[in-house]
């Protein structure tokens, strides 16, 4: 009798990937780790508990209690990959086991001085050197903000001049920048400029390309991210990739759907300019799609960041419509560590290239960064509600498997 696989390939059928197979999604977790997970998601499914448990914590950080390490028990140790780059490294070992790559993610927010924008610079050119030792963690990552003063830019944005000082102070973040994207190009790495507020985005823009031009004139080293919530990145998007086309360099782009979207919108109404964000999830989302459409299409290297199950599941038909190979360095399927291994380890495993975002950093350091997660995983509709469903349907599934 002929198998189900061979019938399968003989078709030219390919066997659907299902993100509610519990047992790959959370094969990386022993019994007490899924326990552990139990718990940071039943806090994270209760708003007002998780909002207080992340003051107290503050608190207690603040006035010298000594809690990293039920942090680094719970909260810490489900999204943060460690404290160090070697901490990181192990986490993401655990994580290429299974097939996911990752993203070494210095989530710490610095002084807002020179001496600090230094300081992240070189954090990040050593993560990346890093990660050239290993073949499991192709990407480096930063925010423009880290390594030089927002003010400067939008002061650019705005159509400002700067003044002897500033020029100088905002030539050195475009050194630091270049730094880093030519670390990326000499270490044979990629490396993803984050997206940041729409006031200084433009300069962010130009930042990245300045650097495609330079370095992704071989292959694509320098990715730069849209906010999808926007409801001018799409046009954005395309008008980047023309002039990519334009001037004979790769394009690379990751869409997400973005992280800003109360802060932009209140902005705007407080100083009367037209709000930025898309009128509703429904136009986000299709634009979201449409991004990855015209990125298929049109041969952009693409790092898809989303939690979205639809629109994993598209880019999946896309790439097969398009003949694209899933082990190649063309897409890219990205997750938040800590966050939707049901889409991240299924991916994996139906041989697709998954990256996960790994953040590290001092465990007092990083509160903010957990804040967002908190706050994130609390507000949006269904997220912590699906994630922590599908943990106990695990633990139930294990109890009824071992009877």
């Amino acid at each position: 009798m002929i198998s189900l696989h061979l019938y399968l390939e003989a078709m030219a059928v390919k066997p659907q990937i299902s993100f509610d197979n519990l047992e790959i999604a959370f094969a990386s977790k022993s019994d007490s780790e899924l326990r552990r997970v139990h718990l940071v998601f039943s806090l994270l499914n209760n708003k007002f508990i998780s909002d207080l448990g992340i003051a107290l914590t503050n608190l207690s950080f603040k006035i010298g209690l000594p809690v990293k390490g039920i942090m680094k028990a719970t909260m810490f140790g489900h999204f943060c990959g460690g404290e160090t780059i070697a901490e990181s490294i192990k986490a993401s070992k655990k994580l290429a086991d299974f097939g996911i790559e990752s993203i070494l993610d210095l989530s710490v927010e610095g002084k807002g001085d020179e001496k600090s924008f230094d300081e992240t610079t070189e954090e990040i050119y050593q993560t990346m050197v890093e990660s050239a030792k290993t073949d499991y963690m192709p990407f480096g990552v930063f925010k423009v903000t880290g390594l030089g003063d927002y003010h400067l830019m939008i002061k650019v944005q705005n159509g400002e001049a700067l003044d002897t000082d500033e020029q100088a102070a905002f030539d050195r973040m475009r050194a630091r920048v270049d730094k880093l994207c030519k670390a990326a190009h000499d270490l044979g790495l990629k490396i993803l400029v984050d997206a940041e507020e729409s006031w200084f985005q433009n300069v962010i823009d130009d930042l990245a390309y300045e650097a495609m031009e330079k370095y992704n004139q071989e292959r694509c080293v320098v990715y730069n991210t849209f906010q999808m919530y926007r409801h001018d990145s799409l046009e954005r998007l395309k008008k980047a990739h023309e002039v990519s086309r334009e001037k004979g360099y790769y394009f690379g782009a990751k869409p997400v759907r973005g992280a800003y979207m109360e802060k932009e919108r209140e902005r705007a109404e407080e100083l009367g300019y037209t709000d930025p964000i898309q009128p509703n999830k429904a136009a986000t989302d299709r634009d979201y799609d449409l991004a990855l459409e015209y990125a298929m299409a049109n041969n952009i290297y693409l790092v898809s960041g989303s939690h979205n199950e639809n629109s994993n599941y598209h880019l999946t038909e896309l790439m097969e419509e398009y003949e694209i190979d899933p082990n190649s360095d063309r897409v890219f399927f990205s997750q938040l560590y800590g966050m939707s291994d049901n889409i991240s380890y299924n991916l994996a495993d139906a041989g697709y290239r998954v990256v996960k975002y790994v953040p590290y950093g001092p465990v007092e350091k990083v509160m903010p960064y957990l804040t967002r997660r908190a706050s994130e995983n609390s507000s949006i509709a269904g997220q912590s509600s699906r994630e922590f469903q599908l943990i106990k349907n695990e633990i139930a599934r294990r109890k009824s498997a071992s009877k």
